[in-house]
């Protein structure tokens, strides 16, 4: 059986990329915490448009899919499900809202396991709900020519159990050690988690929803306000290869879990980078939305378009970032270069 084994952190061997990337978001963890403070409502709006994304997304990765009107409908609680994937897609809002309001209460064991399972699966109505996989599983790809191949295979479902409480112990072994940094630990977790494949169905979302579980616990909230979610759909051929390396050799303990480690956390710091985008118009005062539209497009060194001031500013509505830059045109402000979809503004 996989011996769970997270010593090889403690080591201080680490790639310098790695110790570069956990530099960056702690100093941007730090910023992302005064301004919390300062500015509680625009964390307020930012939180209620990242729970769409992430469930958006996270169904997504898996084909489970809708219309956006009916995720923000459904995420909003303004609508029963309609189908088969709206129900998925409706349990995954549950579980996320669970561990959005009590992640300090929720821990990496195997009840809350099973409770966010659970959870995640009642509205579709699987029996199979909270408990784990009763046969073998394998993960197959497919190849150009359309040809299936099994690329791993999981743990068996009789040594599933017994994996599971020895990944749970392992961790919290291992998050006991002042030596070994929890950023660099969670997603070592993750890994074997998504290796072993507990579950007849819906690991993979579960892997996300623990993510941020372990994540929110060791004080990296940033998926509230930036989906995480959203970060791996976008780059999901990055995420699945380094899936893919960091599994190799994982039942024999021969596996480098580097390339997964690399990669969850460059999305951890592209949420963080995000989240500093939409307050980088900060300066001490009370920013109202005209302010942070202005400063964005000031401060941008190439020219920029609405679809991107809106994408780095998305609680402001795409009709008041139209409005401010026709006033910033009027004052002389900006330029407008181009036309139609290539329309784009620049300080004057």
């Amino acid at each position: 059986m996989k011996i769970f084994d997270y010593s090889f952190l403690n080591y201080g061997l680490l790639p310098v990329r790695l110790i570069n990337l956990t530099s960056g978001i702690a100093s941007l963890k730090t910023m992302a915490g005064v301004r919390k403070t300062d500015y509680a409502q625009i964390f307020t709006e930012l939180e209620s448009i990242a729970k769409v994304q992430s469930v958006k997304s996270s169904n997504a990765i898996e084909g489970i899919v809708t219309s956006d009107d009916r995720i923000r409908a459904i995420v909003n609680q303004n609508s029963a499900p309609l189908n088969h994937n709206e129900s998925e897609i409706a349990g995954y809002r549950d579980a996320l809202n669970l561990i959005h309001n009590d992640y300090e209460y929720l821990d990496f064991r195997e009840s809350d396991i099973l409770k966010l399972h659970k959870m995640m699966l009642s509205i579709v109505g699987y029996e199979y709900g909270g408990k784990y996989k009763k046969d073998d599983n394998v993960i197959l790809e497919v190849d150009k020519n359309g040809q299936r191949r099994i690329r791993f295979k999981p743990t068996s479902a009789f040594e599933t159990p017994q994996a599971m409480k020895q990944l749970e112990l392992a961790y919290l072994d291992a998050r006991s050690d002042a030596n070994i940094n929890q950023l660099l630990l969670i997603p070592c977790v993750i890994l074997d988690f998504l290796c072993i494949h507990p579950f007849q169905d819906g690991n993979g979302r579960m892997s996300r929803l623990l993510s941020l579980l372990l994540l929110y616990k060791n004080g990296y909230d940033v998926g509230k306000y930036v989906s995480f979610e959203e970060q791996i759909n976008n780059y999901k051929n990055n995420y699945y290869e380094a899936l893919r390396q960091s599994s190799v050799g994982w039942e024999e303990n021969k596996n480098s879990y580097f390339p997964f480690i690399e990669n969850f956390i460059s999305m951890l710091y592209m949420c963080y980078k995000e989240l500093d985008k939409r307050f980088a118009v900060v300066n001490g005062k009370k920013v109202s939305k005209k302010v942070r539209i202005e400063a964005t497009v000031l401060n941008s060194l190439t020219p920029i378009s609405k679809a991107e001031i809106c994408k780095i500013l998305p609680d402001v509505s795409p009709t008041t970032v139209e409005m401010v830059l026709g006033m910033m045109i009027k004052e002389g402000s900006i330029k407008k270069i181009g036309s139609g979809r290539s329309t784009r503004y620049l300080k004057a």
